[in-house]
């Protein structure tokens, strides 16, 4: 009898878990097509867009800049060595361009966007939540989906692209940087193959999923800051939820993304 009685007691909690995660997919889903609608109708807070342009666009560029050189001449060290074995060196370029365009850029940038600004999101409403200014702007007929949210997501989903673009190049400079070094290659040589390497399925799938990443960020950062409970407390949790959920989550639709735009190119 009480190992029936705990069994139903482990069942009904696990049952509650599930309720729960559904119901969150469930309210996430209908806040990313509300916050998606918003777009196409008035009024729009321009002002509000472009400054979360500049917070997320300008504001993110050090850390691509470093992070991008870092990468670029870290693949460089890592191919160079294997390259070297077969007389291959000239290769290098072809190598660094395909794994930055193809998968590092999109998936890298989208990570440190999302340790910068999905966090910065969900702070910063979650603040707004538990000190009422949410409440008090509904009082006061203003949508907060359409005022704090959708600036946010139209923002982030226009600034990761540019973004990977500025990782991608700043990465393969790195990567010229240490060939030009260690393998002494030339500029002619790196550059020539690392652009002639490039077809045009890589160029759509380098920036197809940055945008698809955009959206997960900014809606992820805004459902964890908008859906805050417990006062300060909460907000620290749902900080730290949104990036943990937002750079999840890019990862899961990056292999699923990769696979169909594989398919379609290939």
């Amino acid at each position: 009898m009480p190992e029936s009685s705990a069994t139903s007691s482990l069942t009904a909690v696990l049952g509650d878990i599930m309720k729960r995660q559904v119901a969150a997919v469930q309210d996430y889903t209908l806040l990313t097509v509300q916050a998606l609608r918003c777009m196409f109708t008035p009024p729009y807070y321009w002002l509000d867009t472009l400054e979360q342009m500049d917070i997320i666009g300008v504001g993110s560029l050090p850390i691509i800049i470093v992070a991008g050189l870092s990468i670029g001449g870290v693949l460089v060290l890592q191919t160079a060595a294997q390259f070297q074995r077969f007389g291959e060196t000239a290769l290098t370029g072809d190598a660094v361009s395909l794994a930055l365009v193809r998968e590092l850029g999109p998936a890298v940038t989208a990570l440190l966007v999302s340790g910068r600004n999905a966090s910065g999101m969900a702070s910063e409403l979650g603040s707004m939540v538990v000190t009422e200014q949410v409440d008090a702007m509904r009082a006061l007929g203003t949508d907060p989906i359409r005022k704090l949210m959708m600036p946010r997501v139209i923002a982030t989903v226009l600034m990761v692209p540019l973004l990977t673009v500025v990782f991608d190049f700043v990465g393969l400079c790195g990567g010229f940087l240490v060939a030009y070094t260690t393998l002494r290659l030339g500029a002619v040589q790196f550059w020539t193959r690392a652009i002639n390497s490039l077809d045009i399925g890589d160029v759509v799938q380098g920036l197809t999923k940055p945008v698809a990443f955009g959206l997960i960020i900014a809606t992820v950062g805004c459902y964890c800051g908008l859906r805050v409970r417990g006062g300060t407390q909460g907000v620290g949790r749902a900080t730290t939820t949104a990036v943990v959920i937002s750079s999840v989550c890019a990862l899961v639709v990056d292999f699923f993304l990769s696979r169909l735009l594989l398919y379609l190119f290939q």
